[in-house]
């Protein structure tokens, strides 16, 4: 059951940046999958770690105000691994859509850090890495 709601949870998140066909990114979402002081991560060249507001302020900007149109990310392997109320995974991710009018994909890492809380898994933390 635990395996079935993370996968759930990671599904949502990444359907939170969604904005094909007109629709509008519900970043609100990630508010409510990640808890109030998660830790978020970007590592690489550009490294920077972010609060829940700070991640999401910045791409709502991005994501609802046309630079970046048709987008959407999605997993395409992972691990996970469950410890009574934690969990941790690992999985490797593809995005896509049009940045300022130029059509791009890539790809990149992420870890995500679950813990179950009495509303169900919530996301702790996660970082990421974009493949150059």
């Amino acid at each position: 059951m635990s395996k079935g709601e993370i996968d759930a949870v990671t599904a949502e998140f990444f359907g939170a940046f969604d904005n094909r066909g007109g629709r509008a990114a519900d970043l609100d979402r990630i508010r409510r999958l990640l808890l109030p002081g998660g830790v978020i991560v970007k590592t690489g060249p550009e490294f920077a770690a972010y609060t829940v507001d700070e991640f999401i302020e910045p791409r709502r900007r991005l994501l609802c105000g046309g630079r970046m149109v048709e987008f959407s990310e999605w997993e395409t392997s992972e691990r996970t691994d469950i410890a009574g109320d934690i969990a941790s995974r690992f999985g490797e991710y593809r995005k896509s859509g049009i940045l300022d009018g130029e059509a791009f994909e890539d790809g990149g890492t992420k870890t995500i850090q679950f813990v179950r809380t009495p509303e169900g898994w919530r996301i702790a933390a996660f970082a990421w890495y974009d493949q150059p």
